[in-house]
């Protein structure tokens, strides 16, 4: 069975994007370490999951930073060739959106993330998008909750964890500080 893995960062006080979605607080000198964990995790991967709003800029952001061989980002490559499945209840169709190996899904979450877990294949990998990232939550889906800790608080924010109805028990699997400040957290469910 195909786990789904959730990989975000997060501020120490839980939120993964600003009050108006600004995410200018992030870390991005990451060391050659974290970036090597960030490579353990995405290659055993199959299939991105993503919501509608992340997936608005993820995909062209990714696109971009291949474009110029010479200048590609690290994993740009894996992030352009993975499939990509996008939820979303708004969108009609993916017609001119220029996403390359990217299927609309506007079926219900559970089940379908349910049947994607069961096919044969690489593991599922979220990036966030607060709502969607919610619902995966919310509905006990995350096999493995990668949380990139960076070093700030926002007060105010974004949060995932704000939908869970019932208890939602984690066990520690590994903390890893990274030179760069972020430290990851990765979690199971208990």
């Amino acid at each position: 069975m195909r786990k789904l893995k959730l990989q975000v960062q997060i501020s120490l006080d839980g939120f993964i994007a600003g009050p108006t979605s600004e995410m200018d607080w992030l870390v991005w000198n990451w060391d050659e370490a974290l970036m090597q964990y960030v490579d353990s995790i995405t290659e055993p991967v199959g299939t991105i999951l993503l919501g509608r709003k992340l997936a608005e800029g993820f995909i062209d952001a990714w696109r971009s930073r291949a474009e110029n061989p010479e200048t590609a980002e690290p994993g740009a490559n894996k992030m352009n060739d993975t499939p990509k499945i996008v939820f979303s209840n708004n969108l009609e169709s993916l017609e001119g959106k220029n996403w390359a190996n990217t299927t609309l899904n506007k079926g219900n979450l559970v089940d379908e993330v349910t049947s994607l877990k069961k096919q044969e294949g690489g593991d599922l990998i979220a990036y966030g998008g607060a709502e969607f990232v919610s619902s995966l939550i919310k509905n006990n889906l995350i096999d493995d909750y990668y949380l990139f800790v960076n070093p700030v608080a926002l007060g105010k924010g974004l949060p995932i964890f704000g939908d869970v109805e019932t208890y939602l028990a984690l066990k520690l699997v590994e903390a890893k500080p990274f030179a760069c400040g972020i430290t990851v957290l990765h979690y199971q469910p208990a």
